[in-house]
């Protein structure tokens, strides 16, 4: 017995002695405390607290337990921002927090971290990103292919108009607008035919699928010994859709016009030098810097990335945004009188008439404002030890900025923070200066610092034409003519995205002079 009971002390002595070098080593942020947060259960921590929304979740937290909340994921430690001071701490100088976590929806969706949105910080991701930023979403790239996204408008309004008034499913209809617009940008071609509804339909389902499976909190990343179970079988799903997914674009990428496989002389695709795919196919033998080459898969991950986050964030922001304008019919007719007096009623509105359609814009921020389309940033972890406000944020810590909550900061938005007024963005209005491309720390749709969204240009640009669009195009009604008050607008969170928990159906009416619809 005494030579175990020896045995055992010194494995304790040993572990005193290591654990006092750690605490010698960084004595001052081991004397911080962590931020304050709720008990968790054994092993599990916070995770069964989450419930189906978890941005609602943490924002209760946080009014019992402050604005920055310290939560116990299984084996991990997240921190969890509320305010719009907080936000400009953490995220104004941002090399703390540059990479993201590891995680099972990156591993097996986004080719094993291959993607720019997870890809670590450093040569390579500076190189996609210097892809992106030069040849698709720069403002020349953009101004070069408007005409690509105003010839799919167009077919969204004749669609639409044709259909003489019935009810229509207005994210359904945007999704596939938007969809074929992001395509002839990427890959030069539209992915679906107008009369491929369910195509797009599919392919809609596909996107959604993803951006639940990636942005859902899967218990065998924060319980790893747990992980193989597949307990909520997510990693199954994983792994199904990416099989889907990567069947869908190896069919895109063998269809290119620079793959050499394509037939000629479609008339549906836009010359082939001007979009994204064909640069990547360019450029994939060739070395770009310290950034290595490209490879088929690097490829299929970048348009991955692209066509989830495009398509996904402007539809649900259109159908947010017209949804709080049906409900609102002053602040309606308010940008229908701006809409016509700017672009009259004898044409369909167009990117140019965008800069000079201020209420108009008012009207995108409310929407970012109080509908994000994603109400937690995409998670960022802590590369070292630092401090916020006296309370210690370990390294390897899970960064998840709540932009819900922020966009609800009675200390950011003092007036009347909970209500739907673009007027909050006017001249006079308190935040006339305010904007959504990372600086107002207020109001951060895109994210903020060297992680923010690289299609925030292009995301702009496609939600306020798809909500001019339907705002100017036709005058809406729910079905049945039932009042706006009883337009349904609970949430529901779909792992990264917030959608309305029940779609937005209504009646497009058609509202411009008749021979606007015959020309198109």
């Amino acid at each position: 017995m005494a030579p175990v009971l020896l045995l055992l002390f010194s494995f304790l002595l040993a572990c005193l002695l290591v654990a006092g070098a750690g605490r010698k080593g960084s004595r001052s942020s081991r004397r911080l405390p962590l931020p304050p947060g709720p008990k968790g259960w054994p092993f599990l921590g916070n995770l069964p607290q989450l419930g189906p929304k978890p941005h609602q979740t943490f924002h209760a937290l946080s009014k019992t337990h402050g604005p920055l909340l310290h939560l116990r994921l299984g084996s991990l430690h997240a921190v969890v921002p509320s305010t719009a001071d907080l936000a400009e701490k953490l995220l104004r100088n941002d090399m703390k927090f540059i990479n993201r976590p590891k995680n099972s929806g990156a591993e097996h969706i986004a080719y094993n971290y291959q993607d720019l949105g997870f890809t670590p910080y450093g040569p390579r991701w500076r190189m996609l990103r210097k892809l992106c930023a030069q040849h698709l979403f720069s403002a020349r790239a953009l101004d070069e292919l408007q005409h690509v996204r105003r010839r799919e408008v167009a077919a969204f309004v004749r669609r639409l108009a044709a259909a003489g008034g019935p009810p229509v499913d207005v994210s359904r209809e945007v999704a596939a607008c938007v969809v074929n617009a992001l395509a002839q940008l990427l890959v030069g071609r539209r992915v679906f035919d107008d009369d491929a509804g369910e195509d797009a339909r599919e392919f809609k389902d596909m996107v959604t699928e993803l951006m639940y499976l990636a942005g859902s909190f899967n218990v065998g990343d924060f319980v790893p010994w747990l992980r193989w179970l597949d307990l909520q079988g997510l990693e199954a799903r994983m792994k199904k859709l990416h099989r889907k997914f990567d069947g869908f674009l190896d069919g895109v990428i063998a269809d290119h016009p620079a793959s050499g496989s394509a037939a000629a002389g479609e008339d549906v695709r836009i010359p082939a030098a001007r979009d994204l795919l064909s640069v990547l196919i360019e450029l994939k033998d060739d070395a770009d810097g310290d950034g290595g080459k490209l490879t088929n898969i690097d490829i299929k991950a970048l348009l991955q990335n692209i066509f989830a986050a495009g398509s996904d964030s402007t539809s649900i922001t259109s159908e947010w945004a017209l949804a709080e304008l049906i409900r609102h019919p002053d602040v309606l007719s308010r940008a229908q009188e701006e809409l016509d007096a700017v672009v009259g009623c004898g044409r369909l509105v167009s990117e140019s008439d965008l800069p000079n359609l201020p209420f108009l814009q008012a009207v995108v921020k409310e929407t970012f404002r109080l509908h994000p389309p994603g109400p937690l940033s995409v998670p960022r972890i802590a590369v070292e030890d630092c401090e916020v406000d006296g309370y210690l944020i370990p390294k390897g810590a899970t960064l998840l900025p709540n932009i819900w909550a922020i966009g609800r900061d009675p200390a950011a938005w003092p007036d009347s923070p909970l209500e739907f007024r673009p007027d909050r963005f006017i001249t006079g209005g308190g935040h006339e200066g305010v904007d959504v491309k990372g600086h107002h720390f207020g109001l951060l749709p895109f994210g903020a610092g060297r992680r923010m969204c690289v299609g925030l240009n292009l995301g702009l640009r496609m939600v306020h034409l798809m909500t001019a669009t339907l705002v100017h195009s036709f005058n809406w009604a729910l079905p049945e003519g039932r009042p706006p008050a009883e337009l349904d607008m609970e949430e529901r969170a779909n792992g990264f995205t917030l959608h309305k928990a029940v779609p937005l159906v209504a009646c497009p009416m058609p509202r411009l002079a008749p021979e606007v619809y015959l020309r198109l």
